[in-house]
């Protein structure tokens, strides 16, 4: 949405040059701020249900309903002295949407005619409303979908609206356009704007500026657009005239994150263009911003490939994907809490970020949780254990000072205090399922499977009594049997049944148990694995006996992933204050190591993700 009337350009310039040592006097800007998601989880809703049902609106009082959370921060004096002098006079026809909410009712869209029927007819007024039931996060969706198709709001508004909702759903702006019945470059050019600086946002909302001015100042660090921003008001400088010196005064090869090696000679750097033309700007700029941009693309997923080993996800967080990721924490107002944390490094969800944004360009952030949601949760959950326990435990201390003044023994003793509660455990820890994990899992039970059977002749026959039975008789190889009747025989099988069962009738017991032995373990090979695994568990597999940790798995893993084996098998401990350190190895060493253990038992403990 393109605002303007509000500003009229009027040929003044700022001059590059102080664009520029305005620009190059700064230090390198911080990294990128994450944004805490929501504490409430639900897929965002579909815009078409932002639309009145059939259904009839309610009257409802103004003063039983009570503000949520809306995602318009700037309401235009003007139009609102409109719309109180509208209201007083005509009343509100259409409805506002609201939901019921702790005994009366909350706002959900409408926040204009709900604040002017307020402010022109009082909190008795009797305003139509349609009602909706719905959670925290849907009215939430509800508010920001609203509020984006309406024409009145402002760029930055939206901006910080549909980041929200690209956050609700992990990221996926493709489903986040849909949801906003947007295209995704609009989405893409809104999201850009969340690297403007609060001040450039507040002049946009206040039609300070033009949309055309935001956009270009979102190509900066944040705090060079504080140092900018008020010369180009001041000046009234146009949005042709700020892209003219904003690109002067960008591609600094100073700042650049890539191998700069191939730059000395390029055309391009302005170091070179000042040996050859009377006329140039400030040495050691780029000004191919395509090649530019490349080479920091390529960088940046340079860095992400370096982490692989390390984590399951790797993202490259760009401009408006604030919402999308949060740091995980085990203590403090957003911890989820020590056990929840260890059982959170293993999840699907967890990685490391790569920074995209112009303050903290290349920058890695560990140790990220990129479903804010699920984290919020988690945090909740952690805050209402503790609340919880405390009360538990007042409440026990308050019995037994009252038990101690009635029930107390004659000696003056008192009685011991019954301990607190337990906090709800944290998730399993584990690691992600993957094809070569799964495949890996598999090939242990078929290998401890086959040592099992072949161990015992009456054995062997019952199972393949009830392979038969099962109908999964027909993964009985023929071929490796008739293989091992000639090694024990020195005789291949003769050309028809007839002749087969008389060769069978004439085996020594021995050798006929063997064959049997061979003819079950030969199915396990083929088997369906959920019938490979019922056959486990009736069997009551002992995988201790036939596992140990060892690289061949661990090589499957990421660092992050090791680290949650190394902890469920009891590693952590062997190694004691050394394991830490070992965090900072390369993946190859830390497996080493890990593995090199002295007098440490490495089929004691089967992690989970092995198991039947």
């Amino acid at each position: 949405m393109q605002i303007s009337g509000h500003i009229q350009p009027l040929g003044t310039t700022v001059s590059p040059a102080i664009v520029n040592e305005a620009l190059s006097s700064l230090e390198p800007a911080a990294a990128p701020a994450v944004i805490a998601a929501p504490t409430v989880s639900a897929r965002p809703v579909a815009p078409e249900a932002v639309q009145p049902a059939a259904e009839a609106p309610r009257l409802i009082k103004l003063k039983n309903i009570r503000e949520g959370k809306n995602p318009r921060t700037y309401y235009d004096p003007t139009e609102m002295a409109e719309l109180v002098a509208s209201v007083s006079e005509h009343g509100v026809a259409q409805a506002i949407l609201v939901r019921p909410k702790d005994g009366g009712y909350q706002l959900i869209a409408g926040y204009r005619r709900y604040r002017a029927a307020l402010a022109a007819l009082g909190e008795d007024y009797e305003i139509p409303a349609l009602v909706r039931v719905c959670t925290d996060a849907e009215a939430e969706v509800l508010a920001n979908i609203e509020n984006t198709i309406r024409a009145d709001m402002s760029p930055t508004e939206e901006a910080v609206s549909a980041a929200s909702v690209v956050g609700r759903v992990k990221g996926d702006r493709d489903e986040a356009a849909r949801l906003l019945s947007w295209s995704r470059t609009k989405l893409d050019s809104r999201l850009a704007l969340m690297n403007c600086a609060d001040v450039v946002r507040t002049a946009l909302n206040e039609r300070k500026i033009l949309l055309g001015h935001a956009e270009l100042f979102a190509s900066l660090a944040k705090d060079r657009q504080e140092k900018l921003l008020p010369a180009i008001m001041e000046k009234k400088t146009s949005v042709a005239e700020l892209k003219g010196v904003i690109e002067q005064a960008s591609s600094k090869l100073e700042s650049a994150i890539f191998d700069k090696s191939d730059c000395n000679g390029c055309a391009h750097n302005s170091t070179v263009q000042a040996s050859m033309f009377e006329q140039s700007i400030t040495d050691g700029s780029c000004t191919n911003s395509a090649c530019y941009k490349q080479k920091t693309e390529d960088q940046l997923q340079s860095v992400a490939v370096s982490l692989k080993d390390e984590y399951p996800v790797i993202r490259i967080v760009r401009v408006g994907d604030n919402s999308t990721l949060v740091k995980l924490s085990a203590d403090g107002k957003a911890g989820v809490g020590t056990e929840q944390a260890e059982a959170c490094r293993s999840c699907a969800n967890f990685g490391a970020a790569v920074s995209g944004l112009p303050q903290g360009m290349g920058k890695v952030f560990r140790d990220q949780c990129f479903d804010t949601v699920c984290n919020s949760q988690k945090v909740a959950a952690r805050i209402q254990s503790e609340q919880q326990a405390a009360a538990q435990a007042a409440a026990e201390a308050t019995a037994q000072a009252a038990a101690a003044v009635k029930d107390a023994p004659a000696d003056g003793t008192a009685k011991a205090a019954p301990k607190a509660g337990a906090a709800p455990k944290a998730a399993p820890i584990t690691v992600n399922e993957g094809d070569r994990v799964k495949a890996y899992r598999e090939k242990v039970w078929r290998a401890a499977m086959k040592k099992e059977i072949v161990a015992s002749a009456e054995l062997s026959s019952r199972y393949l009594l009830a392979l038969c039975l099962n109908g999964s008789s027909r993964h009985v190889d023929g071929t490796a049997l008739s293989k091992a009747l000639l090694s024990l025989t020195d005789q291949n099988k003769a050309s028809n049944l007839g002749g087969i069962a008389e060769q069978m009738c004439a085996l020594d017991d021995t050798v006929a148990d063997k064959l049997t032995k061979l003819l079950a373990v030969s199915a396990m090979d083929n088997l369906e694995v959920n019938h490979l695994q019922h056959l486990a568990k009736h069997h009551q597999l002992d995988l201790t006996k036939h596992w140990k940790l060892d690289k061949e798995f661990l090589d499957l893993l990421t660092k992050s992933e090791i680290g949650v084996i190394a902890k469920a098998v009891g590693l952590d401990k062997a190694i004691g204050e050394g394991y830490a350190k070992l965090g900072n190895e390369k993946k190859d060493d830390l497996i080493k190591k890990l593995l090199a253990v002295k007098d440490f038992d490495y089929s004691a403990t089967i992690p989970s993700v092995l198991k039947y």
